[in-house]
């Protein structure tokens, strides 16, 4: 359960953490306590799943990164845990994920973002992802971005 540190510390953080060097430290002091006790309660709110990650949400249309395709992926269940670690963890790769299928008309289990600074840049990812998955992959497709959407982090209700 929220107490009334975690719900000022999350109400000064869902909108992300300070640009700061020290964004922890930011934080704190705002709340009137260390960086390392933010950092701390954070943790702890990540290992007990209130929230589920702390990460960068960069622009990639402001960093030129204009063609931007989510993949999907048709991968043997046996080793799609396996070969989607390895994925995500390609350089083009900003997330990467796995979903259930929703057959018949949804065959994809595995989900990874691609950007480039063109779509011929995206497919040769794509080419290195299919290379990578090799006869563990049955099909794919690539489902160009054609809008920018709005990313926001947890919110509390009434927030």
């Amino acid at each position: 359960m929220l107490n009334d540190f975690d719900r000022r510390l999350i109400a000064h953080t869902q909108s992300g953490l300070p640009l700061v060097p020290r964004p922890y430290e930011a934080v704190g002091a705002v709340l009137g306590v260390s960086g390392e006790a933010v950092r701390e309660r954070m943790t702890q709110l990540l290992q007990s799943g209130l929230i589920r990650r702390i990460g960068a949400v960069p622009n990639h249309y402001k960093l030129g990164y204009v063609a931007n395709g989510m993949t999907v992926w048709d991968v043997d269940d046996a080793r799609v845990d396996e070969l989607g670690a390895r994925v995500g963890a390609l350089g083009g790769v900003s997330h990467c994920y796995r979903r259930p299928r929703e057959l018949p008309r949804w065959p994809y289990n595995l989900y990874a973002m691609l950007h480039g600074r063109s779509r011929a840049e995206v497919e040769a990812q794509r080419a290195q992802v299919r290379a990578l998955l090799g006869a563990a992959c049955r099909r794919d497709e690539v489902l160009y971005s054609s809008a920018i959407l709005k990313k926001t982090g947890l919110r509390l209700s009434g927030d």
